[in-house]
């Protein structure tokens, strides 16, 4: 097939934009040939067994799925009985970007917290986890946080463990989002298992798109006791894939080698080039009407432009509004974000800019 696109074009609107990584495109063709038995029962599934414990414990056991959505959606349905409701904040993408999948396909009640940065604590999360025996009131039973969050934020392994002792204490089960857990992980600077079986979460949606894949996540049940079901569900809600060794190849590629650290830490500091050039911009008083509006803790810079200038920049440079009244924005960095693409950026948006 001709290639259609061209594969100088650089954008910042999402890590998903990027293609795959060439060590996991490796994986995928080595992966291969021959038969495998389906739904599987491959060995690269079973290796993948292996790999997802060596990292998360000998009690994880793990269900490769195909996207975010499913694996956050099946995820939580096997944590709670029909009339069980979910705590996240407001900004989480279960409530935002998911279509109504957690309510529709699951019947799950979302019960959403205002946050000022994308993070619960354990004093946000008791604003919407009461009513217990009130047959009026959806049964609060479990809590949803992402790691990175939605704001690019980062929650700290002391405040995940926070966040699952109160839980816990409150009969409560805990699920991460972890579309961008190669980039906090990479922040954080400590192995996956310090901020998840460690810190008490009971189930998490290990993400791998974001990171360089061609598609596939995984559902990765850290608590056996707390999850029920899954392999009735992920059939259920239509997330069984019949070639699996394929979805399982491209993650053993991301975490056998820590690739997903590698390409994660890149992303990261990527954002943080962009972001310290343009306070280096507004520092030495070349450039005015631009702050920020978030923490850059990983691969996510948000920021405020003055009127009509993100406009003019989305001519050349791809990237999405946040919040379209407040003039907010956000550009996301990749694996495959060069310096160069960064300062090409930052060289735009100090034209648009310069005082």
């Amino acid at each position: 097939m001709t290639q259609l696109h061209d594969t100088s074009s650089r954008g910042f609107a999402s890590d998903n934009y990027a293609g795959i990584h060439p060590e996991v495109l490796a994986a995928i063709a080595a992966a291969n040939g021959g038969h495998q038995v389906a739904y599987g029962e491959d060995v690269y599934t079973a290796e993948l067994q292996r790999v997802m414990k060596s990292h998360f414990g000998e009690q994880a056991e793990t269900f490769p799925v195909f996207n975010g959505t499913g694996a956050n959606v099946t995820a939580l349905t096997s944590l709670l009985p029909r009339w069980g409701a979910v705590v996240s904040a407001k900004t989480a993408h279960i409530n935002t970007d998911e279509g109504g999948a957690p309510e529709r396909v699951s019947g799950l009640k979302l019960l959403t917290v205002e946050v000022p940065d994308g993070k619960l604590t354990p004093e946000l999360i008791d604003l919407e986890a009461w009513g217990w025996g009130d047959e009026h009131r959806a049964q609060p039973l479990a809590v949803s946080i992402t790691n990175t969050t939605e704001l690019g934020t980062l929650y700290s392994v002391d405040e995940i463990r926070a966040i699952s002792d109160h839980a816990h204490s409150l009969g409560m089960k805990v699920h991460l989002d972890g579309a961008r857990i190669s980039n906090a992980a990479a922040a954080l600077g400590v192995p996956l298992r310090e901020f998840t079986t460690d810190a008490g979460v009971d189930i998490l949606s290990f993400g791998g798109t974001k990171n360089g894949l061609l598609y596939g996540e995984a559902i990765v049940v850290l608590n056996p006791e707390a999850s029920e079901g899954l392999t009735y569900l992920r059939k259920l809600n239509m997330q069984l894939a019949s070639k699996m060794r394929f979805v399982s190849a491209q993650l053993i590629a991301l975490l056998a080698d820590d690739l997903y650290l590698r390409s994660a830490g890149h992303a990261n500091a990527m954002a943080a080039r962009l972001r310290s050039a343009l306070e280096a911009e507004i520092a030495a008083g070349r450039i005015t009407g631009l702050s920020f509006s978030q923490a850059t803790d990983a691969n996510a810079v948000f920021a405020v432009l003055p009127a009509g200038v993100a406009d003019t920049l989305r001519a050349s440079f791809r990237f999405y509004d946040w919040d379209a009244a407040a003039n907010e924005v956000r550009w996301m960095a990749s694996f495959d974000t060069t310096e160069q693409d960064i300062d090409t950026f930052v060289a735009a948006i100090s034209r648009e800019l310069a005082v």
